[in-house]
């Protein structure tokens, strides 16, 4: 891997052309493996610049703060309880910026690495209304002067929040500088609600789950408040650990740790996997890292909210700052590293700091509801019905089950994504073909497709081809990641961004013609059952096939499937009917 070139498979280019997709995609896979996506150094510097940028500016910022104190006094200052007020904000202005989750190079953006503001601030892009049917005056898919508008003020009034000064009420804490006045929060809190139903892409990269929540928690008096953080804390690492009760992780881990550019010994990266390079299942240690991993954030948490200071809570924070460095380490794709930071900063600050307040001292019921309602409803609601809940607010992070799609585009029909489409940005492989070329972008396009097909539901979406195209060889298959990216202005694995509704949006605009694009949708396994949802649609005549595949069916299957049988079972639906088994027959126009 050299400073500004990517480690590629090194093969001939022409003869890897000339296979069908899935053997294109298998010595990909088996790259992967050993060398993650093969990243330039000069990749990770600018990732570590920006993590280094995202702590000066939230220190920087909060300094600003009348009476706290300068940058050099960081020491005697970062406890207050106004800090970590303009931390969450200035972390939500970070992220709502597109500077956070979804950005840069290992998110397929190139030129420029972020340009979620530009496309948020730029009318006539797309947009995606959560509930466009029931919410009224939020119908349709294109960007007004007034959602750019909603989306300034809500840059705006964080702005106005982070240069706010303290109010002194009473903090029962000696020296205590104050809080930030409460009435002055409601012009973000409101303009984010609202931007959020007119465009749940806006709202998602807000992190609006969590940061929006700890808005609301941040009107509460201050035991309330600093016990209602905690609370939200927790309820974020108890739901993660929830999601990964599956058997998809393991396979999430172990392309994971492939990725990392600190884990250097190729002998160790193969001992992930059950028998490299033919085999790329995850391997007992995979599956050992695994469990672990969710074990650690079901115990620790526990441990530091029932702590109250003292040894216990000193090992407890030890370990979740350990964990999240780990997790910053791999530079996992979709790159949520300035979030591991926040996380660091906030089991220090709430539990290490004010680990003396515990959750027995809760005296407001809005507050519980409040709670309850975010924390416990939404997520179990996310995780028995996956398709009503994005999974951001339910809690199912980086677990390897999340929604997905494929979108398949027959040759010459993709340019139409740039000649009716309003962007900021080009697309991925317009990025890539000015600085590589254009064979060398297809090939890491495929690297991405390749990283795909290592998870399982990667598998059943290749599983799901035959069924959905009557010759593979003919279209372009491009990872629904990769078109709401562009299309949207981010991504950050949320397969609700690139369903039946952004389909739409783009057949409104492109107008395919029959079989010219063509979609496969996998929902997210439900926590109860072990099968997932998939669709098949066509862009102009509506949907082809839907049915289930078990999730059993992906985790035996290589990323490539077998080369005397390129399809995986499925049970397909009929209107109104029950689900009945189906061999994988081609589905011809």
């Amino acid at each position: 891997m050299g400073f500004i070139t990517p480690n590629l498979a090194d093969f001939d280019l022409k003869k890897w052309r000339s296979r069908p997709y899935l053997q294109r995609i298998r010595p990909l896979a088996q790259h992967w493996a050993e060398n993650g996506f093969g990243t330039p150094g000069a990749v990770y510097v600018l990732y570590l610049l920006k993590i280094v940028g995202y702590v000066l500016g939230g220190v920087a910022v909060t300094a600003a703060t009348p009476g706290l104190g300068s940058i050099g006094d960081v020491a005697s200052w970062w406890t207050e309880p106004i800090v970590y007020q303009k931390i969450v904000i200035w972390t939500l202005l970070f992220e709502v910026l597109g500077f956070g989750c979804g950005s840069g190079p290992l998110t397929l953006r190139f030129v420029p690495p972020v340009s979620a503001f530009l496309h948020w601030l730029r009318p006539g892009t797309v947009r995606l209304p959560p509930w466009p049917g029931r919410v009224p005056l939020t119908r349709g898919t294109r960007r007004t002067a007034f959602d750019v508008a909603l989306y300034a003020a809500v840059i705006t009034s964080a702005v106005w929040l982070l240069i706010s000064p303290a109010n002194a009420g009473p903090v029962p804490r000696e020296n205590a500088l104050g809080l930030i006045e409460p009435v002055r929060l409601i012009p973000l809190a409101l303009s984010l609600a609202l931007l959020g139903l007119r465009d749940k892409t806006v709202f998602l990269a807000a992190r609006g789950e969590q940061y929006g929540l700890t808005l609301l928690v941040f009107c509460f008096p201050f035991t309330d408040m600093i016990i209602g953080l905690k609370l939200v804390m927790v309820a974020l690492w108890w739901g993660a650990a929830t999601s990964k009760l599956n058997r998809h992780f393991p396979f999430v881990v172990a392309i994971m740790i492939s990725n990392s550019p600190l884990q250097h010994v190729k002998w160790l990266k193969r001992k992930l996997y059950r028998g490299y390079p033919d085999d790329l299942r995850p391997s007992k240690v995979s599956g050992f890292a695994a469990h672990m991993g969710t074990v650690i954030e079901y115990v620790v948490p526990l441990a530091l909210l029932l702590s109250d200071g003292g040894i216990t809570t000193t090992a407890a924070l030890t370990l979740m700052v350990v964990f999240h460095l780990h997790i910053m380490s791999t530079f996992p794709m979709g790159v949520p590293l300035e979030w591991n930071v926040f996380f660091i900063f906030s089991a220090l600050f709430l539990f290490g700091h004010y680990a003396e307040i515990g959750v027995s001292s809760l005296d407001s019921p809005f507050l519980a509801v409040l709670l309850l309602v975010c924390l416990v409803a939404v997520p179990a609601l996310g995780n028995a019905k996956p398709h009503l809940v994005s999974f951001l607010p339910a809690m199912r992070y980086y677990a390897g089950n999340w929604a997905t799609s494929t979108w398949c585009f027959r040759r010459g029909t993709e340019e139409k994504l740039n000649a009716h489409i309003t962007k900021a940005a080009g697309m991925a492989k317009d990025q890539l073909v000015t600085i590589y070329g254009e064979d060398l972008a297809e090939l890491m396009l495929h690297k991405g497709m390749a990283w795909r097909s290592m998870h399982t539901h990667g598998r059943a979406l290749n599983g799901l081809l035959p069924r959905a195209l009557d010759d593979t060889e003919a279209y372009d298959l491009r990872d629904g990641e990769y078109v709401a990216g562009g299309i949207l202005g981010w991504n950050f694995g949320e397969g609700h961004l690139h369903n039946e509704q952004l389909l739409e949006a783009v057949q409104e605009r492109c107008g395919f013609e029959k079989g010219e694009l063509r979609v496969i949708i996998l929902e997210s396994q439900p926590l109860h059952r072990q099968r997932q949802h998939y669709r098949i649609v066509d862009a102009a005549t509506g949907r082809i096939e839907e049915g289930y595949v078990d999730v059993k069916d992906m985790v035996t299957r290589q990323p490539w499937l077998a080369d005397d049988d390129a399809s995986i079972p499925v049970r397909t639906v009929d209107a109104g009917a029950r689900p009945v088994d189906a061999q994988a027959e081609t589905v011809h126009e």
